[in-house]
């Protein structure tokens, strides 16, 4: 069901385009994924109508189910109110996960590229694209660093998805970088508890291609959540993919 249900996926995707005509759809289940996650990725930002919506809802929650989902309630705290959990963002059922998005936060409009960004709209679906572009055009400009927005989840096993844009570390870091990214974090959080969400998933903010160094990054982030904690209500897990910033986290939550 999974793979017919993408082979309509891809066939629609493609129909949209009149520039991919000669496009080979691949044999293998893999190869099929990626041409459909690179023409989502690249979809501008238009409705579709609910036959799609409907085949892409039940493939990407049979997805989803098949990699196994995550529940905040089976995890344990490392402190009160805060935990540490590394696996695939994507993947963790709770009120809201982080993505770090750009200042145009329509998401990553790279094909197949491995920042959260692209996966985080890849697996909430082409609604979320939309939502978020909605939104930024009623904005107006694009978003300034260190705030925030909120847009549903749509097929992703969270409640809502909280965009923020970290600051970028081009040479040395300094004073406003940190106080940009302790921004980023408070607004998430602060926009976390205006809309009664109990839990948030933060990922590594700005430490991929944004370029702040991993360990100085996440003493900002575990301040900032355990200064906010003190006066507010929420569980807030600390969300790692790679090895060497769960060790980092480790060190500081021990």
């Amino acid at each position: 069901m999974t793979e017919s249900k993408l082979d309509y996926l891809i066939k629609y995707l493609l129909s949209e385009r009149g520039d991919l005509n000669d496009i080979e759809i691949p044999d293998s289940f893999d190869g099929k994924f990626r041409l459909y996650r690179s023409l989502v990725n690249i979809r501008p930002v238009m409705p579709a109508d609910e036959a799609l919506l409907k085949a892409e809802d039940e493939f990407l929650t049979e997805l989803t189910f098949r990699k196994g989902v995550t529940d905040i309630d089976d995890l344990t705290p490392v402190e009160e109110n805060i935990y540490l959990w590394q696996g695939d963002i994507t993947t963790l059922k709770c009120g809201a996960i982080v993505n770090a998005a750009n200042s145009g936060m329509t998401g990553c409009w790279q094909p197949c590229h491995s920042c959260i960004d692209n996966c985080i709209h890849t697996f909430a679906g082409i609604r979320l694209r939309l939502k978020c572009g909605e939104i930024m055009e009623k904005q107006g400009h694009e978003e300034p660093t260190g705030s925030a927005k909120i847009t549903p989840a749509y097929d992703l096993p969270c409640d809502h998805v909280i965009h923020t844009v970290g600051p970028i570390v081009n040479g040395s870091l300094n004073e406003k970088h940190r106080r940009l990214l302790a921004g980023s974090y408070k607004s998430c959080l602060e926009l976390a508890a205006e809309n009664g969400i109990k839990s948030i998933a933060f990922c590594c903010i700005s430490t991929g291609v944004f370029g702040f160094p991993q360990r100085e990054a996440a003493v900002i982030a575990v301040n900032t959540v355990r200064d906010f904690l003190k006066t507010a209500d929420m569980k807030v897990i600390f969300n790692v993919f790679r090895q060497d910033d769960l060790d980092i986290y480790r060190e500081l939550l021990k």
